[in-house]
């Protein structure tokens, strides 16, 4: 995952994972709370302190007032008892600032400068309490007026209380913070482990989406582990319900291959019996034909019966060609699965066929049958030779030119390649120029039946089994077939495993 992509799921948290998102709003949620707390306990204990410090200014300038006034002679008001260190004191009288002084913790007296006299003389003269910065650091003050006159100034430095609120908020970050590492992991630890039947849920799905379903006999044995079905929880009751699910998915299922497989038993029964009656047919028709005579309309007749019983014939080859692959199919399933069965359901043996004949055969045998269209090919000089049933080659190689000339128009070329492939293996294209395959029809091209004689134009119809036995016995090879098609160039390309150099 590139640093860019990171950056943007990390921008939408619509894209992050459940438990992260939890972890995340928890967190946020015990962020806004400690915000809140700290707040709360930073503006208490500051009213506690400022009021405190209040009541102290008050005591030391009603002690300081006290002595002041208490002589006919005028007397440093820093001389009062009780005085604390750091109080400061001053006189304002007729505008000026008298005895402005502070008392140091060693006892000496500390004078104050020009500037903080001028912050001094104009303080409120009603006895408020107000906060000023002096040179000599911030300090609570008060003003009032004295009996003999002048205005009395007492104030108390504010460091003290500062520096008990910053250790308040000091206190309440670090304590947030630890608190916050150590809800997140455990937060995280507990999520992750309520989340983890989900995660189970998620594996099982993603297992089962990766099965084929479409066909052939299916073995659904992928479920959630009993631990993640449990029901009374939501999580249990979810994952309950989806091996429920999978159960009624599975026995549909085997109703459905137990459905096929009668089907195609039927299908081959009734190939096999149907194979003697039209042989007899088509001998008696030819019988008929060569030994008595017959007026033009009967000879007609004769003509079609002769050639809808060739047609059917090829039908029930057909037929039996997939009711082979099947049986053979069902044995490879069934011997994986260690279940026996019984009957012929074995396809020829393969060996080591050259390729190249076989296709110059089949584009001269096309060439005759149908002439009207453009027929080339091209063939390495070196043998390319594949491991397979030389009948099933010539089949598919058929059955591809065959589908070729049926569903274009007259005059198109029609060009069969052969080339060895990297990676061991044979290729084969069969490509023309025609009008096309319709993209939709592609989709399902080698399912049997399918047809799409709007989709490529042509004057022969077809059972729509020529490509599914293609495809079949390419599979029982050990190959393959695709097929891409434009207006102007369709191919079907096979793939075999070639025969390993000795």
């Amino acid at each position: 995952m590139s640093l860019s992509s990171t950056t943007r799921q990390l921008l939408h948290p619509g894209n992050w994972h459940l438990s992260t998102r939890l972890v995340v709003v928890m967190l946020a949620l015990l962020t806004v709370i400690c915000a809140l707390v700290g707040m709360v306990a930073y503006t208490t204990l500051s009213v506690t302190a400022n009021s405190q410090l209040d009541t102290a200014v008050q005591q030391a300038s009603v002690r300081t007032a006290a002595y002041y006034t208490g002589s006919p002679t005028q007397r440093d008001p820093l001389d009062a008892r009780a005085t604390s260190a750091g109080q400061l004191s001053a006189v304002l009288s007729d505008d000026v600032v008298h005895y402005a002084g502070i008392l140091a913790a060693d006892g000496t007296r500390q004078q104050l400068t020009i500037t903080d006299a001028t912050v001094l003389a104009a303080l409120p003269t009603d006895g408020t309490f107000t906060d000023k910065t002096l040179t000599l650091g911030d300090y609570r003050l008060q003003a009032q007026a004295v009996p003999n006159g002048g205005i009395l100034i007492t104030g108390l430095p504010r460091a003290a209380t500062e520096q008990t609120l910053s250790t308040l908020v000091l206190s309440i970050v670090l304590v947030s913070l630890a608190g916050l590492m150590a809800l997140g992991w455990a937060g995280t630890v507990i999520i992750r482990r309520s989340l983890r039947p989900l995660g189970q849920l998620s594996d099982t799905a993603t297992q089962v989406s990766t099965l084929r379903l479409d066909a052939g006999e299916v073995a659904l044995s992928a479920r959630v582990p009993d631990a993640a079905a449990r029901p009374g929880t939501e999580v249990g009751n979810v994952g309950n319900a989806f091996n429920a699910m999978l159960d009624n998915v599975s026995h549909a299922l085997q109703a459905r291959q137990h459905s096929e497989t009668k089907l195609r038993r039927f299908v081959a029964d009734a190939s096999h019996e149907l194979r003697t009656p039209l042989t007899a047919i088509r001998g008696y028709a030819e019988l008929l034909s060569m030994t008595e005579p017959l007026s033009d309309d009967g000879q007609t007749a004769l003509s079609r019966v002769q050639d809808q019983s060739v047609r059917m014939s090829r039908l029930v080859e057909d037929l039996l060609t997939l009711a082979r692959l099947d049986e053979a199919k069902q044995t490879v399933t069934d011997g994986a699965t260690g279940t026996a069965t019984t009957g012929n359901t074995a396809l020829a043996l393969s060996k080591s066929v050259n390729v190249s004949p076989l296709v110059m055969e089949a584009v001269s045998d096309l060439q005759v049958a149908a002439p009207d269209h453009q027929w080339t090919f091209a063939v390495p000089d070196e043998p390319v030779e594949v491991c397979a049933d030389d009948s099933a080659l010539r089949q598919i190689l058929l059955n591809l030119l065959s589908n070729a000339a049926k569903h274009t128009p007259a005059g198109t070329a029609v060009h069969a390649s052969l080339a060895q492939a990297p990676g061991g293996w044979c290729l084969l294209e069969v490509t023309d120029n025609g009008p096309g395959i319709d993209p939709d029809f592609q989709k399902i091209v080698f399912d049997r039946f399918s047809r799409a004689d709007q989709a490529r134009t042509g004057t022969t119809g077809s059972t729509g089994l020529g490509l599914s036995i293609v495809q079949g016995l390419l599979q029982a090879n050990g190959g393959s077939v695709s097929v891409t098609s434009a207006p102007g160039k369709t191919t079907f390309t096979v793939r075999l495993p070639s025969t390993p150099a000795h």
